[in-house]
């Protein structure tokens, strides 16, 4: 433990650059801040080099903590706004749409066609539809149109 004696600025450094490549291989935004941390940490030593190495840790488990909180705080006052809100919501694209049934309704579920796709669908009242009629989906659950009669 000799070693952590001599921790120097740049070693502060070297593992935020660490950190930041490990933001850039696993999702979300946890390591950055630790990163921040650890650069600030870094300045620190940089500054007062005689600090001992029980404080450096205890400043950047401090400092990380504090960002990441401040961080999550921040993003659940400021959400992000998306053009579109039905962007990872495929299925919520197509209600309204009129869709062809390709397999008979038995017990109110079969199949439709919408676009390209071959998609499930159940009747919304449990009714069944011929194929080659014309229904307009209504409601999607997972992956399965909820159609009613198209008017």
């Amino acid at each position: 433990m000799e070693w952590l004696d001599q921790i120097e600025f740049w070693w502060w450094w070297a593992l935020g650059l660490g950190l930041l490549a490990l933001e850039i291989v696993v999702p979300g935004t946890f390591f950055m801040w630790m990163s921040v941390a650890s650069a600030a940490v870094g300045a620190l030593l940089l500054i007062h080099p005689g600090i001992d190495w029980e404080y450096q840790m205890l400043i950047f488990a401090v400092i990380s903590v504090v960002s990441i909180a401040g961080f999550r705080y921040w993003q659940q006052r400021h959400p992000t706004e998306s053009s579109d809100e039905m962007l990872n919501r495929r299925g919520a694209h197509y209600i309204g749409r009129t869709v062809i049934v390709l397999d008979a309704f038995v017990n109110g579920q079969g199949r439709v066609k919408l676009e390209d796709s071959s998609w499930s669908a159940r009747s919304t009242d449990g009714s069944d539809f011929i194929a080659g009629a014309k229904a307009r989906v209504t409601e999607v659950e997972g992956s399965t149109l909820i159609v009613e009669v198209a008017s």
